[in-house]
């Protein structure tokens, strides 16, 4: 019977992952390695080896509302998008709030992970740590979350760039960078056009006498605001998109949202297009980098072929002289030194995951590996839903499926994921962000019943489906079922809008285009209520929804007039 439960790491998933096992009455220790909470969020000056590293200016791609644990709201007034020290904040918070700091060993370093003798009994775990005065501790656990991240070993590919030992200039990768203060008046090429490539770009470029941006494929960038300013992750990551998308030809809903980029900037002239559709792969965030194109501070330039002594040479044979730094935007290698060796694959050294969760291969399901995924949307709700699910697998409440089963799973995604993705590591990583917490929610029993709740409760199911799907939804039924889900899911735009509010601004006299739609939504709801004294003709779960829709039209119509 599983008990005592290790968590490798205190990061917001090592957080989760302790209040999860909490929840269901198991005995969580954590070990992290450094003397604080916090992880890859946790802000330092100076670099420390195999530990995660993140620059000064940093700022998140998802919105609070999206990013949040399911059952910790944050502050109202914290803005939309917020600092990286604000989200250490709030990981703080929510440490207190649940009384986890106490669970955490600090400055424990995990050294080796190695099934039990009896392990084809017990299923248990031998752990080997070294505590900061460097002294060895042996422990026994019943199951092992593993929360250690995967941005602690950086891939510098200097070795396949001739000339770059007699280049005069510094190469480093960006785990080394922190801001743009030693650039000012030099001249920068930035490699890679992944989130951080392109952050580090524009903000050099605000001090460096010329930025270059190197990419091998290009990227669709999109910026964080979407129709009227609001969170773009807010207005896309519905239910409703989700169905849409199932059901209309792919290539119909790569053109309209390509369409819809387009009147912002065109990725062609911008040279910024790449070969793939916009809803293939996951795409750049970011405000500033089509302006800073159009001001000439920032150039795009082909993936780096090579070094001159003092300067790089592109694949177009475009070449750039005087070349003070080139700054590496070039991924991780993904690092578990302390896993059996026998859990990774032989033929390409990757670890093999069930549902990017479970390894195979184990006798007993005891260890889940947290956070090594990739989707089109925020981690943090999406590894509090792994924790979920692999504690309950622990604890016998969730089977999974036979070892050849799950390796025919695995293997059917991956092919089905190199269709956008050539490369199978990175077609193994990618996981459909609603589809994926839904599979989970469904396993541990906390998928919301749409069916039920458009007859129950319509107000909150046209929430569910039209709405951002926030990660409260997972908390309204089932295990973990948390009492203020439901007025969370209800006042979520109020906790977007309350951060803008910081001055009266004069409220917009109607124009007629806002007049002719009160107009028309009058006349919905004129024949709704028609539709609802028509009682013969309609089920009580019709003229209830008409109902609704009746009276949220006649709101609508009172606050606009």
């Amino acid at each position: 019977m599983v008990r005592r439960v290790a968590v490798v790491g205190g990061g917001s998933s090592g957080l989760a992952c302790v209040k999860t096992c909490l929840d269901e009455g198991l005995e969580p220790v954590c070990f992290e390695s450094s003397d604080d909470i916090g992880g890859l969020w946790r802000f330092k000056e100076s670099l420390e080896p195999e530990r995660s590293s993140i620059y000064r200016s940093l700022v998140v791609n998802t919105s609070k509302e999206m990013m949040c644990f399911s059952d910790f709201p944050m502050p109202a007034d914290y803005p939309n998008y917020m600092h990286h020290s604000q989200l250490l904040q709030y990981y703080r918070l929510y440490a207190e709030h649940f009384h986890l700091l106490r669970y955490i060993n600090f400055q424990t370093t995990v050294r080796t992970l190695t099934q039990r003798p009896d392990f084809s009994v017990s299923g248990q775990w031998d752990v080997v740590t070294i505590n900061k005065d460097g002294e060895e501790e042996r422990h026994v656990f019943d199951a092992v979350l593993v929360c250690s991240g995967q941005y602690t070993r950086p891939s510098l590919p200097l070795s396949d760039l001739p000339g770059h030992e007699t280049f005069s200039g510094r190469c480093f990768h960006s785990w080394e960078y922190k801001d743009a203060d030693a650039y000012r008046g030099k001249k920068v090429v930035v490699v890679g056009i992944g989130n951080s490539g392109a952050d580090i770009a524009v903000e050099i470029s605000r001090s460096a006498t010329k930025t270059f941006l190197s990419t091998r494929k290009g990227t669709w960038v999109m910026g964080r605001m979407s129709t009227n300013g609001l969170p773009l992750d807010m207005t896309v990551l519905t239910r409703f998109n989700l169905i849409l998308s199932q059901l209309l030809p792919f290539s119909v809903v790569n053109w309209a949202a390509e369409r819809h980029l387009r009147h912002r900037c065109d990725h062609q002239l911008y040279g910024l297009k790449p070969a793939h559709r916009l809803l293939q792969r996951k795409p750049l965030i970011n405000d500033d980098l089509p302006g800073r194109i159009l001001q000439g501070a920032l150039i795009m330039r082909a993936n780096l072929k090579g070094f001159l002594e003092s300067g790089v040479i592109f694949e177009d044979d475009t070449v750039e002289e005087d070349i003070d730094a080139v700054i590496f935007c070039t991924g991780y290698k993904i690092n578990f030194s302390f896993l059996p060796p026998s859990l990774y694959e032989e033929t390409h050294g990757e670890l093999t995951l069930y549902k990017r969760v479970f390894p195979p291969s184990l006798q007993h399901p005891t260890l889940a590996i947290m956070g090594l995924f990739q989707t089109k949307g925020p981690i943090m709700p999406v590894v509090e839903m792994q924790a979920r699910w692999a504690v309950r697998v622990f604890s016998g409440l969730n089977r999974l499926p036979s070892p050849e089963k799950m390796l025919e799973v695995i293997e059917s995604e991956r092919k089905r994921n190199m269709e956008s993705y050539t490369c199978p590591r990175q077609a193994a990583l990618q996981v459909d962000y609603i589809s994926y917490l839904d599979f989970m929610a469904k396993e541990v029993g906390v998928r919301p019943n749409l069916l039920l709740l458009s007859v129950t409760d319509p107000v909150l199911w046209l929430k569910l489906l039209f709405g951002p799907c926030t990660p409260y939804q997972y908390r309204l039924s089932g295990p973990g079922r948390w009492g203020g889900a439901r007025h969370a899911v209800l006042t979520q735009w109020k906790r977007v809008v309350q951060p803008f509010k910081t001055r009266p601004a004069p409220e917009p006299e109607p124009g007629p285009s806002v007049l002719l739609s009160v107009c028309l939504l009058s006349i919905g709801a004129s024949v709704l209520t028609a539709l609802i004294l028509s009682k013969d003709k309609l089920s009580p779960v019709l003229q209830r929804t008409a109902r609704y829709c009746e009276e949220q039209l006649v709101s609508w119509t009172n606050q606009t007039l």
